[in-house]
């Protein structure tokens, strides 16, 4: 995930400077600095301080203290790269990238967390306790989807079993059978109905007079 965001970032769009905008605050750098990444941006990344100051009018020995400043917090790399048997300065960026992802696949998990949570406070007719918010929270962190834990959690209440130890057993039930979503979990029922039905059939079909009957003869 954290990978297909970094390369959804570095399309050249409008998109990694609305969300530089957003989350400059939580990168903790200033307005400045926020000022001169938004102007590396617009650069090929070859380091040309003297340029940089002239673009941003701002003063030599500011910039490059902002730029230190960048670097010191991880978000910019200097390295020197060789072009055309010449040594240049060059900006990697790879530090905000990653930050910036960060802050992306993690808001993106507390959102879809408190939906999951609000749904089980609405099933279950109550607010979660906090060790209940801690149970779901490791289903979320593990291998099962929130279309499982949700299927889960009607199967429950289905069964008149508001509680996660049911919901607990269900999903690792399910795990223990391949059932991975909502297609899985009909296969399943269906398959189960299916078996219902013909021992049910069985049943009615057993030949309940001649079994009395050669009892009666024996």
């Amino acid at each position: 995930m954290m990978e297909k965001v970094i390369e959804l970032l570095k399309q050249p769009s409008g998109f990694f400077p609305m969300i530089l905008l957003r989350r400059y605050k939580d990168l903790n750098i200033s307005e400045l600095e926020f000022v001169v990444l938004l102007e590396i941006l617009n650069t090929d990344l070859e380091f040309n301080p003297k340029r940089l100051s002239t673009e941003l009018k701002m003063d030599l020995n500011e910039l490059l203290e902002l730029v230190n400043g960048l670097v010191d917090k991880g978000l910019l790399k200097i390295e020197i790269r060789k072009v055309r048997n010449m040594r240049s300065e060059y900006l990697d960026l790879t530090g905000l990238y990653e930050k910036l992802a960060f802050f992306i696949v993690n808001e993106e998990v507390e959102e879809n967390n408190e939906n999951l949570f609000d749904i089980f406070e609405r099933e279950f007719g109550r607010p979660l306790s906090p060790m209940e918010y801690e149970i779901i929270q490791s289903w979320c962190g593990g291998e099962f989807s929130e279309e499982l834990i949700i299927l889960a959690l009607k199967e429950a209440t289905y069964n008149g079993a508001n509680n996660l130890r049911y919901i607990d057993k269900i999903l690792y039930e399910w795990k223990k059978k391949g059932i991975k979503n909502k297609e899985d979990v009909e296969k399943q029922r269906k398959n189960f109905q299916k078996k219902k039905e013909l021992q049910t059939k069985e049943l009615f079909d057993y030949d309940w007079l001649n079994e009395t009957e050669d009892t009666d003869h024996m």
